[in-house]
């Protein structure tokens, strides 16, 4: 039987990364459909961590969780860690994804990260404290994320359909990817995975607004405003001074995939005193951070977000 010294978890609502490593220097991954975050996300992820340990015929001694729609009442990491023991936990930590994002971006610098997905959240940390900023779902929150620039493209093409918008090319791409656009609110409604498949429609808008769509650049640059917004938010919220110098960092597959997107997101940041540049990630893999939760010293301001339980 293999044993799996640490095993890390990357939950996501587009989708769940795994990643264990043996007590030989061995890697093994592994990957599920996005969280659910209308449900228990920690018991989603403990589930996860069992069928890997089945499915690689393993034990494992911790396990690690940077997980997206984690509630401060839902951080219960002792109640993972009672799950996990059949397959031989024993230690656990737990924490929203933007303090493993932040992790991933900025190590335990100083600075903000903006992790872009489905949804988006900002963090900041500073000597004095930390800041989190939206986060808050796609119902009421996760401004400039990818559900939200997928879903203003698919506004606008019902706008246009309605004869109150503009025309734009985004209308072809939603008939060809949903139906009937009279269709498309029940299909959508209808669809347990709405959220990321409206959120599938971001990428097709930046791509228009980048062939030169105006409906389409102006969402773009309105994401951008949105989350520069954010950024600057978190900053002042976490104790920074006007003026100073600040790491920034952008994770996630919008700004790391897109330099259209990435030169507007540099734009706005600069607009808003927080430098032309968004500097590249400390780590390649998010899932770095994720694995980083176990290490963070207990001095450091981001130690107190993360939830740890042990036997």
């Amino acid at each position: 039987m293999n044993h799996i010294t640490r095993l890390c978890i990357d939950g996501g609502q587009s989708g769940v990364r795994l990643r264990g490593t043996t007590g030989a220097g061995a890697v093994l991954t592994a990957s599920a459909p996005g969280v659910l975050t209308d449900r228990p996300v920690l018991d989603q992820m403990a589930d996860r961590a069992r069928e890997f340990a089945a499915e690689n015929g393993a034990t494992c001694a911790e396990v690690a969780v940077g997980v997206s729609g984690l509630t401060p009442a839902a951080t219960t990491p002792e109640r993972v860690l009672q799950g996990l023991q059949p397959i031989g936990v024993q230690r656990v930590a737990v924490a929203h994804d933007s303090i493993s994002g932040y992790l991933a971006a900025n190590g335990t610098d100083t600075g903000v990260m903006l992790a872009i997905g489905t949804g988006v959240v900002v963090l900041a940390v500073t000597d004095v404290g930390v800041a989190k900023v939206d986060g808050w779902g796609n119902l009421i929150g996760d401004a400039g994320s990818g559900y939200w620039i997928g879903r203003a493209g698919l506004a606008a093409v019902m706008r246009a359909f309605d004869g109150r918008g503009e025309t734009t090319t985004l209308t072809d791409a939603a008939e060809q990817t949903f139906g009937p656009l009279d269709e498309l609110y029940m299909v959508l409604q209808a669809d347990p995975r709405r959220v990321s498949r409206i959120a599938a429609f971001c990428r097709t808008t930046v791509e228009a607004a980048q062939r030169g769509d105006a409906v389409a650049a102006d969402i773009v640059r309105s994401a951008a405003r949105e989350l520069a917004h954010s950024a600057r938010s978190a900053l002042v919220r976490a104790g920074w001074s006007e003026g100073t110098q600040t790491r920034v960092s952008a994770v996630g597959a919008l700004p790391t995939k897109s330099a259209y997107f990435r030169e507007h997101l540099e734009h706005a940041l600069h607009a808003r005193g927080l430098g032309g540049a968004v500097q590249e990630p400390l780590h390649s893999e998010p899932i770095d951070g994720v694995a980083a939760l176990l290490d963070v010293a207990q001095q450091h301001p981001l130690r107190s977000q993360i939830a740890l339980a042990s036997l």
